[in-house]
């Protein structure tokens, strides 16, 4: 079983940049495939970026393309979201999740998942 915890959330203006990482414990991060989702208050959870176990294949929904790229260090057990190009509507709290099988955007999918971390972009 995987612990997973979050880090790097905080206050930005509009077109600045945040690194957020998700450190593993437990196992070692490369035995899942791990995703980062977001939730805004008053709005459902919703993907952001997925990264395979294997092939290192990225995944993004359509909101974030171009402008966050999802990573994975296996020696340092860590997953990275580079967060760019910011909007105020990023605004959300962002979660790391780690599955072993099923669809890459749904949530039901996973089975781990860490604490989250707060995202504020001020326009």
């Amino acid at each position: 079983q995987v612990q997973l915890v979050e880090s790097g959330g905080g206050l930005v203006q509009a077109g600045g940049s945040l690194r957020l990482s998700c450190a593993a414990s437990g196992r070692a991060i490369s035995d899942y495939a791990t995703g980062w989702f977001r939730q805004a208050p008053g709005k459902e959870r919703e993907f952001v970026a997925a990264i395979n176990r294997i092939s290192f294949g990225t995944y993004y929904s359509d909101s974030v393309k171009g402008r966050f790229t999802i990573s994975r260090d296996n020696a340092k057990n860590v997953v990275y979201l580079q967060m760019n190009s910011l909007k105020f509507e990023d605004t959300a709290v962002y979660y790391c999740a780690a599955r072993t099988g099923g669809r890459i955007s749904d949530s039901n999918a996973y089975d781990y998942w860490g604490q989250g971390t707060q995202v504020t972009v001020s326009s």
